[in-house]
Formats: C-alpha cells, sequence, structure tokens
C-alpha cells in the first residue's frame, strides 16, 4: 500500500492580535501633536471657567432653571464646576475633538494612502474599523476625564467647597461622596453622547478621503441640530435630534436624580451609535481595496 504524501500547502498567514492592534491604535491617537493640544485646551476649560467664577464680585442667584442656575452654582460650590464645564464643552468642543479623530481614523488612512495597506492587510475589516472605534472612544474618555478631574481640583481650591457640603439645585445639601458620584454620572453620561457623535462621523469618514469634510459634515450637523431644538414649531422633531436632551446634563444635581429626561438621552444616543456603526461597518465590508 503506497504512502499518501500531503503536498505542501502555502503558509498560513496569522492575523495580528487584536490587543496589539488597539494599543498601536492607542499610541498613534495620542502622539499625534494637534490631539495633545485639543486634550491640553480642553483641560483649561475648567480652570478658566473657575478663575472667572471666583474673580467675579457680582451678585450670584441661584435661582431660575436651566444652564444658567447651574452655573449660577458654582460660586462657592466649587465641586458644581465639572459638570457645568462638561455642559458648556459637549455643545461643540468635545464633540469637535471626537470628529477630528474619526476623520482621521479613516478619512485621513485613505488621504495618506495608508488605508489600502490596512484593508489588503490579513488583519481583516470588521476587525479594523473595531480597532478605530477604540481609538474614538478612548479619546471620547480622556477628554471627559480630563474635564472632570482637572474641574474637581480646580473647584476645590480656587472657588471653594462650601464648608464640605455642596447645595443641590434643588437647595438640598450634598456630601462629598454623593457629589463626586454625581460628577461621574455626569462623565458617563458625557461619554454616551459622544459615542454616538463619534459613531456618525466614522460613518461620514468611512465614506470620504477628505478629513474636513468629515469635520464640516460632523460639526455642521450638530450646529443645525442644536438650533432646530430652539424653533417651537418644530417640536415635533425634538425626539430625533442629539441634543434635545443636553441641557439634562443639571438633573445630576437635583436632589433626588430626575433620570427620565438622563435615560431618555442616553437611548437617543444608543440609536445613533447603532445607525453610525452599521453605516461603518456595511461601507468597510464593501469598499474598494
Amino acid at each position: 500500500m503506497t504512502a499518501v504524501v500531503p503536498s505542501p500547502s502555502a503558509p498560513r498567514v496569522r492575523p495580528a492580535p487584536l490587543l496589539s492592534m488597539v494599543r498601536s491604535e492607542l499610541r498613534w491617537v495620542f502622539r499625534r501633536p494637534r490631539n495633545l493640544v485639543g486634550l491640553g485646551l480642553l483641560s483649561l476649560l475648567p480652570v478658566v471657567f473657575g478663575v472667572g467664577i471666583a474673580l467675579d464680585d457680582g451678585p450670584n442667584s441661584g435661582g431660575g432653571g436651566g444652564d444658567s442656575s447651574l452655573i449660577s452654582q458654582v460660586a462657592g460650590n466649587g465641586l458644581v464646576l465639572p459638570v457645568a464645564a462638561l455642559s458648556m464643552a459637549i455643545f461643540l468642543l468635545l464633540p469637535l475633538a471626537v470628529s477630528i479623530v474619526a476623520a482621521d481614523a479613516l478619512a485621513g488612512e485613505s488621504s495618506h494612502g495608508t488605508l489600502r495597506g490596512l484593508l489588503l492587510a490579513p488583519v481583516g475589516r470588521l476587525r479594523l474599523v473595531v480597532v478605530k472605534v477604540a481609538g474614538v472612544l478612548a479619546l471620547a474618555v480622556v477628554a471627559v476625564l480630563l474635564i472632570a478631574l482637572v474641574g474637581v481640583v480646580t473647584g476645590l481650591i480656587v472657588v471653594g467647597d462650601a464648608g464640605g457640603t455642596t447645595l443641590s439645585l434643588s437647595g438640598t445639601e450634598l456630601s462629598l461622596p454623593a457629589v463626586l458620584a454625581r460628577v461621574a454620572l455626569a462623565a458617563a453620561w458625557t461619554v454616551g453622547q459622544l459615542c454616538a457623535i463619534g459613531a456618525i462621523a466614522l460613518a461620514v469618514s468611512s465614506f470620504t478621503e477628505h478629513p474636513l469634510v468629515v469635520l464640516a459634515v460632523s460639526v455642521g450637523w450638530l450646529v443645525i441640530s442644536t438650533v432646530l431644538t430652539a424653533i417651537p414649531a418644530l417640536d415635533w422633531l425634538w425626539p430625533m435630534l442629539l441634543p434635545t436632551g443636553w441641557p439634562a446634563m443639571a438633573d445630576v444635581l437635583r436632589d433626588p436624580v430626575p433620570l427620565g429626561e438622563l435615560a431618555q438621552s442616553t437611548y437617543r444616543a444608543g440609536c445613533y451609535v447603532l445607525i453610525g456603526l452599521g453605516l461603518t461597518f456595511a461601507r468597510m465590508l464593501t469598499r474598494d481595496a
């Protein structure tokens, strides 16, 4: 009986480890000078805000509602500062930082000619998108944490802690652990909103080779959505607009915390994430190398 000798086969190319790819992407994101400059500027926001509040000798009223009530609470209540800074940054600065990274993730790679190599490499297109999503998410988390942490430190040092307690928007006193937990809630909620913006920016980035187009579309869409939320005649459209629920960040400083609008805005952001990532995956799976 003759033994069958197996024919030599082509060497199997093993895909790069996912964790290694994620680490490489994170190094690329956080070594890029403009990303570092952007993070530095974001961290200065609560410092400038806190110094401005500390130097303001005018009367500070705690009445009213919405953002004006939140800002007026900062005087003498330093731990309100990180929430107020996040509520200011989420309307433009944070979305701009996330959109820049999303624009570089795919459109930037394509404009530099490196995306073709990534599409031809044995890494898998779905894995490639996951790596890019990890980079955008990492910058969003770091940006929000910087504002929150710098805001807490600045609030305690520059503004003051009102004798160890913070006055809530409902008029009750909150202890230090309770306020820190609410700052953490505001930070986590903000990251969720930025995930929605990043997902939409990634979807746009997958359809173009020009990063500036991604920035124009992402920021333009955000500005138009914000303007539409201020038109009462279009209130039927508000439930579909992402910025509709952003004023709800002030609710984390109410006692007890009303979770209705926070949960609704989180659900809305989740829908945007699914739409954005769905379009991105579909585009990358069908994109020519």
